[in-house]
């Protein structure tokens, strides 16, 4: 099948790139022409593991090519995935500015049996109102009662197909899924969808899941809404663990073993982060509003989310006195989670903030990265002079009086505790993604404090580390 993707991101590209793996013809097609040239030349504008592999692969076997005009790539094909950005508006709702200048370009271009696939994340309607939108160009077009108007109209269904793709295992996510959700109107759309992902649920055709419209958009806020409710449930209990002397570990292995509640997502840490969860979980309070439903839970979600990140950087400044003037903290990991570049709604942003405006110097290593939070840092307002940035792990180090493990990166996981030792001016970890064996820290000398986990604290004060 020869497919059209609007949005070289990254749902459009790994979008693209999967697709073509598998055998489609797919044309990527951006506004950004920097971004289009930039993939032409084989360069991915993101980071994501195995990525520049298949894209290089497909580009070289012509299945994929780029291009900024939607023009071209609509011509002959049997699909347009809609997957351009949806940024949260002051007051939380999804902004579909961009989703609706695409529609109205379809509208006008159009000609001949298209599906119209909203791949973005979008509230609940939007598949309606895209259709809606593209009706009112082909109007424009073909006048109602003019020759071949009662033909026109039925060329072009509209569909969703929501993504469930992790960042940082995006590629084995879209290949190997767990599940395809599909809203569709009508049994054509959904044997068009039957045909695009054949190759990826041949084992089991049941994961290809046929529902309407709506409960296909509603699904996607459901989904990152629940796993959010996972996250902040465990840091709210992580800070109960602390006062009362609960190891918030063992209470996760605990609860975990249950197979109605399962293990995943019921980490405690700093907060969660990235482009979905903080976006999907305001954008459906936002609906929820405009409906007049109040979503109680989902709003204790958010506000626990905020409070841990200022919760955790409070470590940092207890521990100093409240006075972080003169003092050089060492942060390991930017990125919201390991296996990215995306640092939006990261912890690191709001933690590092405080850091610098309680007076402290801050020196941050990350994989990946820097450059992503560097833009970040300072189109948040702040200065870029209040970071400096090491390429070299250890190198943060040298003269620091405390690390910080803020992203569990591969190569944090196992480090040197002797060269650390012998690096920062004074032995202090804060452990905020729980990865080192606080008894064996504490013991060889380090103040170590953790998110949950009490102990590490009293075992810190026992080995007179600070």
């Amino acid at each position: 099948m020869k497919l059209t993707v609007v949005g070289s991101g990254y749902v459009g590209l790994v979008t693209g790139v999967c697709f073509a793996e598998v055998g489609h013809d797919v044309i990527c097609v951006d506004t950004d022409a920097s971004k289009i040239a930039m993939l032409r030349d084989n360069v991915p504008p993101i980071y994501e593991p195995g990525l520049d592999e298949l894209l290089k692969r497909n580009a070289g076997h012509e299945r994929l090519q780029f291009t900024t005009k939607l023009s071209e790539a609509l011509t002959g094909s049997s699909a347009v995935f809609i997957a351009v950005g949806t940024p949260e508006g002051e007051d939380g709702s999804s902004d579909l500015r961009y989703v609706k200048a695409v529609a109205t370009e379809i509208g006008k271009l159009v000609d001949g049996p298209l599906l119209v696939v909203v791949k973005s994340t979008v509230p609940v309607g939007t598949c309606d109102m895209v259709a809606a939108t593209i009706d009112a160009e082909l109007l424009k077009r073909f006048p109602a009662g003019s020759h071949g108007s009662a033909n026109v109209k039925p060329w072009v269904r509209v569909a969703s197909n929501p993504e469930f793709l992790k960042e940082g295992t995006a590629i084995e996510d879209f290949m190997k899924p767990d599940r395809i959700v599909t809203g569709v109107t009508d049994h054509e759309s959904a044997a068009i969808f039957h045909e695009m992902y054949a190759p990826f649920i041949q084992d089991d055709p049941s994961r290809l899941q046929v529902m309407e419209l709506r409960s296909s958009e509603m699904t996607k806020y459901a989904a990152n809404a629940m796993l959010a409710t996972r996250i902040s449930f465990m840091n709210e209990l992580s800070r109960l663990c602390e006062l009362v002397g609960s190891n918030i570990d063992d209470v996760r292995r605990g609860i975990g073993s249950d197979p109605r509640i399962g293990k995943k997502f019921l980490y405690a840490g700093p907060g969660y982060g990235g482009s979905c969860f903080p976006k999907d979980v305001e954008a459906l309070l936002s609906t929820a509003r405009q409906n007049d439903c109040e979503l109680t839970v989902l709003k204790a979600v958010s506000h626990t989310n905020k409070l841990q990140k200022m919760h955790v950087a409070r470590k940092i400044h207890s521990h100093f006195g409240g006075d972080l003037k003169g003092r050089k903290i060492a942060i390991w990991g930017l990125a919201f989670k390991p296996g990215t570049d995306d640092v939006r709604e990261a912890p690191a942003l709001t933690i590092l903030s405080a850091l610098v405006n309680w007076g402290a110097e801050v020196v941050a290593h990350d994989p990946v990265a820097s450059k992503t939070f560097g833009r970040a840092w300072v189109q948040a307002g702040m200065k870029e002079s209040q970071i400096s940035y090491v390429d070299e792990a250890y190198e943060a180090l040298d003269g620091a009086d405390a690390l910080v493990l803020l992203t569990e990166w591969p190569e944090y996981k196992r480090p040197s505790w002797s060269r650390i030792r012998g690096l920062l001016r004074t032995p202090v970890v804060f452990d905020l993604r729980n990865q080192y064996p606080f008894k064996s820290l504490a013991e060889a000398g380090f103040h170590y404090e953790c998110v949950g986990r009490p102990d590490s604290q009293s075992n810190s004060r026992n080995a007179g580390a600070k």
